[in-house]
């Protein structure tokens, strides 16, 4: 471990313990952002307007923004194996809110998958939109490090991995279109939205 590493990771490890509500809200967003990103693309997909295409093309590149920060995540991981904060530290010098596998640290996949969501929306979607997996995604960031789960660098390398995958993702959107084409015929959006048309009437 590096001095940056033990340091924050003290910082921020350090806020749990101290409040029951605090702790609470540290194990729901470590825990449960996959849930909530879940619930949030639904509710950004069905509440858009029928005929708005370039708004449900941007969460479908979202989507795969994430999936491609984790598949950059799965190969590193193949080649450096990184102990988690509560394999290496002395028991009684840190507090671990979650249960979590002994695997690799390095880089931290719900950071990853949460700003390839984030930073594949910025200027792309709806702004309540980009608001919301911003915030979401810094809030998942510092629990897992307050959970005791990650080191900070890990959380750092997965802000960097997810942004550039969403920042990339974007420069093969057009390839994207024939998969959010295929959301908009299932759901009868866009140009495949039924028309409203009135019945026509003889005199």
């Amino acid at each position: 471990m590096n001095w940056f590493d033990l340091q924050w990771f003290q910082f921020f490890n350090g806020l749990s313990g101290r409040s029951s509500m605090l702790d609470f809200l540290i194990t729901f967003f470590a825990n449960y952002s996959l849930e909530l990103y879940a619930l949030l693309f639904i509710i950004a997909w069905v509440t858009l307007p029928k005929r708005e295409v370039n708004r449900r093309h941007a969460l479908v590149v979202m989507v795969l923004s994430g999936a491609l920060g984790l598949a950059v995540n799965a190969l590193i991981a193949h080649i450096w194996f990184r102990p988690r904060p509560f394999t290496v530290l002395p028991k009684g010098t840190f507090s671990q809110l979650i249960q979590h596998a002994a695997d690799t640290s390095f880089p931290s996949d719900h950071t990853t998958g949460s700003f390839g969501f984030a930073a594949a929306s910025w200027g792309k979607a709806n702004y309540w939109v980009r608001i919301s997996f911003t915030l979401l995604a810094f809030c998942t960031a510092i629990a897992r490090i307050c959970a005791g789960v990650h080191w900070p660098t890990d959380v750092l390398a997965g802000i960097v991995i997810g942004s550039l995958s969403g920042l990339l993702m974007w420069k093969f959107s057009s390839f994207l279109r024939p998969l959010t084409n295929f959301g908009l015929r299932l759901f009868r959006y866009g140009q495949f939205a039924k028309q409203n048309t009135l019945p026509s009437t003889r005199s």
